[in-house]
C-alpha cells in the first residue's frame, strides 16, 4: 500500500481470465490496460490467465464464461464477465474507486 495525504491506498489486484487470442479477450485485455492506466492511477496490478493453456484453472477458480476479471484484493472477492468496454460498470461493480482528477 501506499500511503496517500494521511491514508493508506490498496494496490488492486486482478487476474483477467481468457481464451488465447480470440477477439473478446483481447479487447478485454485492452480494456483493463486501459482502466488501470487511466482510471486507477497506477494502483493496480493485474495477471492474465489463459485458460486454453492452463484448463484446469476453469474449474479450480470458478471461472463459468470468458472473459471474466477478478477483483482479488482487497476483499470481497468480485467477478466481471465480459470485454469490460463499460467502464464505468466495472469500477463499481468491482467496488474499485477512481483516482480523482482521471479521465
Amino acid at each position: 500500500m501506499k500511503a496517500v495525504a494521511g491514508r493508506a491506498t490498496p494496490v488492486h489486484r486482478l487476474r483477467l481470465y481468457v481464451a488465447g487470442q480470440s477477439p473478446r479477450s483481447m479487447t478485454a485485455l485492452h480494456n483493463l490496460g486501459r482502466m488501470c492506466r487511466e482510471h486507477l492511477g497506477g494502483r493496480c496490478r493485474f495477471e492474465v490467465v489463459d485458460l486454453l493453456e492452463h484448463p484446469d484453472r476453469a474449474q479450480r477458480d470458478q471461472i463459468i464464461a470468458i472473459p471474466t476479471l477478478v477483483k482479488r484484493w482487497p476483499l470481497p472477492l468480485l467477478r466481471i464477465v465480459g470485454d469490460l468496454s463499460d467502464v464505468e460498470y466495472v469500477l463499481a461493480g468491482l467496488e474499485l474507486h477512481a483516482v480523482r482528477g482521471g479521465s
